[in-house]
């Protein structure tokens, strides 16, 4: 090695000698093995990965910074001890070649066996990408996090090693330091301080950084981070070497002191300089590169598209108290690096603040009482005591005098594995914020001129026939609506057209082409009156016309219908879902709770405006922009007219139904027959579901309690089994269609088949949901899960085995059920009145008849087709959206099941039109999700990772055994020549 080689050269040369003593012996391979063989233990056991159902590799990083610790220790306790022993190390100190070329050689070395153990454990993520859907963006930053911690480590261990002769004391306080280093920043040290305290500790530590990185955010200052501890310790390497040569040279040391404090002074200033770096970055705004599919950790462009519609600064305050549970202390910092991201995005209309309530008693007192946020009692425990702990984990979002709260509940996951084995984590922070930024953004628009917000001109037909031919309650309806139209248009900036048009003219020119256009029919006051007149009311667009009902013909409730109409077309409103759900029945008894819907319920409202509709007067709410029918039951004539007419003015209505509903109740499961009301209705529409479940070999599992007898103790364990009525969806989900292409997975339960008429024209299906080809179908109602001998699930197909259909869109110009009926409102009037001629006299009747016509009146008429932009959306299953099924389908994981609620939230914004939140929403923790798997097909997939590991252990070995006996045969034919 010669003074004049390049540093570069020297480096090279050092460590692929210390590559070449590594594998000499078996300190490599014990190495490698030890590391790859605990990486896939912790990874399949102590993870549980096939219980945990999540196609991710979190685990194996999740417990790499403490088995780097000791690992980094083993590798480098003998580099320089071994040195110093064999008494090599004067060689070192003799040559005049820079130390800091032997320390960066031994450095790269060590690095290198590293890479190498990572390498072997690359078949892990290989799996899993095959067995579901991986993002690789993790990965790749778990892999760089795992290379820069281990660095750091490993300068660590030989900065150790140089200053220490014996490898047990160079083994031992390495892992003193590097176990310091990441456990200062952990929650068990952190929740000895405040917030800014226990943030300040969380940045000093390794293993938060860590954490950051392998989920797939690539942060500057984590990077600058790991290098600068990574320099500072090969820098003092370095120093303690050359103190070691200076102390050789004692005789030297007055003409040598100068070049000492030149050493030291370099030292201390590289050790200061890398400090100062890394204070002055965190002060920065983040420098990030989001690795993650979709951005998952980056403001997306629907919540920028919100952003931009701000006309005035908004407000976003956190309020976090310093003293928190420790299991939240962790997510504060990511909430905050979050909020400080839409305030950089909003470019000045956005003010972000953070506060600690507890601190400030004012803002506290703001806090209670102008915006009801309240502390959360947490229980926190140490080894010494247990107490309660009132703390802020709040979110405030306010727009001029609108605002809103995000609380604990809104933003967090809690995913519990075990009683001991709890997870928190942030739900869907940038969903749940953008929400409430959607929110009061619309609250506050909706309080001006509705015309603010439209972007197009509308038109407003009334289709009315003569005076002569109105009654006289229309008449005088017909002049209020003139009035109020006069009054709407001076206000719409020239944005709304006014036609009123009596059909009946030019010989019913008219008449015959609303018939034709929108299935308007005459009307009548009376199930057997001559008198029939037109008085239709429709709001067209661009691409959408709205027919705006009449309700109770006042002035009032036209003005309503009216407003309703308009934002339809207006952007920046909450829209109105009206829901029509059975009554939740009171629970008997033990075991599972009734029916309900209130997780639905729950999302639906967290942004849309829920109308529980009542059908039963043959209408829907005009107000509504949407009907929903979740688990019909017993559906009768003027509810199923009211459902067809709000087709019929071309709404959109969406229902999860089927012949079976299913009965938790008691801690059994009771498959029973139900008649929704629907299923003629729907039939009539092209769409048949059949009285049969739909059981498919491609399946989530059934949680189960199971009691074994351990030791003469009884032991209850929840055994996850394969339930073929638990359909789980992956490539049949539609990926062309926003509704279902955003799912990972969907669980179906308990579904029907359905099948689609032929020969429907005007309609086109689009098919959103299937199952696997390895379906087949049931009539039996016997669903309790059949176990054999073993105690394992033992189902059989029952004929041919194909697709089945449970997801379905149907649009078009549908032709009414009612179409060549009469109305069922006229005729049960009229049947009300022979009943009440038949109990009075003709006296009575007449004065009776008199009265009734000055407190009631009733126009009716059919919709006899739909426009174009009509539709229906089927899903059939009663259940898969239930509460209680929700939690079945989640497994063990004690969390919800979000996925099904997903798509009814997908259904809705598709509907409107809302697809801003879409993407978002999709963006949960717990999306990507394992394929169902026997359990022997588990066995293979984990012991075949064992097994390629081992062989590429083995062909690292054979490789390297050919290199060595490559360069002998080469040093021999040197000898020789």
């Amino acid at each position: 090695m010669q003074p004049s080689q390049s540093a570069q050269f020297n480096a090279v040369r050092i460590a692929q000698k210390e590559i070449a003593l590594f594998f000499s012996s078996p300190i490599a391979y014990l190495f490698i093995g030890a590391f790859v063989g605990l990486t896939l233990f912790i990874f399949f056991w102590a993870e549980a990965f096939f219980s945990r159902n999540i196609a991710d590799v979190r685990p194996m990083f999740e417990w790499m910074p403490i088995l780097l610790i000791f690992l980094s220790a083993t590798l480098t306790m003998k580099l320089w001890s071994e040195e110093r022993r064999s008494g090599t190390i004067e060689y070192v100190h003799t040559l005049s070649v820079p130390l800091w070329h032997f320390v960066l050689g031994k450095f790269l070395g060590c690095l290198a066996l590293l890479a190498i153990a990572l390498v072997i454990t690359l078949p892990l993520p290989i799996t899993v990408s095959f067995l579901g859907e991986l993002d690789w963006g993790p990965v790749i930053s778990g892999y760089l996090a795992v290379l820069l911690l281990g660095s750091a480590y490993i300068a660590i261990g030989l900065a150790i090693s140089a200053r220490s002769d014996n490898q047990i004391v160079s083994l031992i306080t390495a892992c003193v330091i590097g176990g310091l280093f990441y456990f200062i920043g952990t929650a068990a040290i952190t929740g000895f301080f405040s917030h800014q305290g226990a943030e300040f500790l969380r940045q000093l530590g390794t293993g938060a950084r860590f954490d950051d990185i392998t989920r797939g955010v690539i942060d500057v200052r984590d990077l600058v981070y790991y290098v600068s501890l990574t320099l500072v310790f090969l820098a003092l390497n370095t120093y303690f070497l050359e103190q070691e040569r200076w102390a050789k040279n004692d005789n030297k040391a007055n003409t040598q002191s100068s070049h000492h404090k030149t050493w030291q002074l370099v030292t201390g200033l590289l050790v200061v300089n890398l400090l100062t770096a890394n204070v002055w970055l965190s002060q920065l705004p983040q420098l990030r590169l989001d690795t993650t599919a979709g951005k998952q950790y980056s403001i997306s462009e629907a919540t920028e598209s919100y952003l931009a519609q701000l006309q005035e600064p908004m407000l976003i305050r956190g309020y976090f108290s310093n003293k928190t549970h420790p299991l939240l202390a962790p997510l504060v910092p990511q909430v905050k690096d979050l909020l400080q991201e839409y305030e950089v995005v909003a470019d000045g209309r956005v003010r972000v603040e953070f506060i600690d309530p507890q601190m400030h008693p004012e803002l506290e007192e703001e806090a209670n009482t102008q915006f009801g946020i309240k502390p959360m009692p947490f229980q926190v425990a140490d080894r010494y005591q247990a107490s309660i702990v009132s703390s802020y984990f709040n979110i405030l979002v306010q727009y001029g005098d609108e605002h809103q709260v995000l609380g604990f509940r809104d933003l967090i996951e809690v995913n519990a594995r075990a009683e001991s084995d709890v997870e928190v984590l942030l739900r869907n922070p940038e969903h749940d914020i953008t929400r409430a930024i959607k929110t009061v953004l619309q609250n506050y628009q909706s309080g001006g001129n509705l015309f603010d917000t439209v972007k197009q001109t509308l038109t407003f037909n009334a289709y009315m026939s003569a005076n002569d031919k109105l009654p006289e309650q229309l008449q005088t309806l017909k002049q209020g609506i003139e009035k109020h139209l006069n009054d709407v248009q001076a206000k719409s900036y020239d944005k709304l057209a006014v036609n009123f048009i009596e059909p009946e003219a030019e010989g019913g020119k008219v008449a015959t082409q609303i018939a034709e256009d929108y299935g308007f029919e005459p009307m009548a006051t009376s199930f057997f009156s001559d008198q029939t007149f037109y008085f239709y009311l429709t709001l067209a667009g661009e691409d959408q016309i709205v027919q705006i009902p009449l309700d109770d013909f006042s002035d009032a409730s036209f003005e309503r219908n009216l407003d309703a109409a308009i934002k339809r077309f207006a952007s920046g409103f909450t829209k109105n879902l009206a829901l029509v759900k059975p009554a939740s029945a009171p629970s008997y008894g033990y075991g599972m709770p009734s029916s309900s819907f209130r997780e639905l319920e729950r999302m639906l409202g967290s942004e849309l405006n829920i109308i529980n509709e009542d059908l039963t007067d043959g209408s829907v709410s005009g107000e509504a922009d949407i009907l929903m029918l979740v688990a019909p039951k017993s559906l009768d004539e003027k509810q199923l007219f009211a459902v067809d007419q709000f087709l019929m003015k071309g709404g959109t209505v969406i229902a999860a139904t089927s012949p079976y509903s299913i009965n938790l109740a008691g801690g059994s499961l009771n498959m029973t027959s139900v008649d929704s009301g629907l299923t003629d209705w729907l039939a009539h529409h092209g769409l048949n579901i059949e009285n049969s479940l739909v059981m498919d070999a491609t399946n989530a599992a059934f949680p189960i309690p199971v009691t074994r007898n351990v030791g003469g103790f009884q032991l209850q364990e929840m055994r996850m089994l394969d339930y073929p009525y638990f359909a789980d969806i992956r490539d049949g989900l539609n990926q062309d269609n926003l509704i279902t292409s955003e799912l990972p997975q969907l669980t179906m339960a308990w579904s029907s088949p359905i099948t689609l008429a032929e020969n429907k024209g005007n309609v086109t299906f689009t098919k959103l949901i299937e199952s696997s080809d390895k379906a087949w179908t049931s009539s039996s109602l016997d669903v309790m899960p059949q176990l054999n001998a073993q105690g394992e699930a033992s189902y059989l197909s029952e004929g041919d085995t194909a697709k089945q259909l449970m997801g379905v869109m149907a649009q078009g110009k549908f032709t009414s059920y009612f179409a060549d009926k009469s109305s069922p409102l006229l005729a049960a009037k009229e049947s009300n009145s022979q009943s009440d001629a038949s109990a009075d006299n003709v006296e009575n009747e007449s004065e009776n008849s008199e009265a009734q016509s000055d407190t009631q009146f009733d126009v009716s008429s059919v919709i006899k087709h739909a426009p174009d932009s009509a539709r229906i959306i089927l899903f059939s299953s009663n259940d898969f959206v239930q509460d209680q099924v929700l939690q079945l389908t989640a497994g063990v994981s004690q969390s919800d099941y979000l996925n099904s609620l997903q798509l009814m939230m997908n259904a809705v914004d598709w509907s409107l039109e809302d697809r801003a939140l879409m993407s978002i929403r999709a963006r949960g923790n717990f999306n990507r999700t394992l394929p169902p798997m026997e359990h022997d097909q588990q066995l293979i997939w984990e012991y075949g990772n064992y097994a390629l590991a081992f062989a590429l252990l083995m062909g690292l070995a054979l490789f390297d055994r050919q290199r060595r006996k490559r360069k002998q045969r080469e040093y021999l034919t040197w000898i020789s020549q």
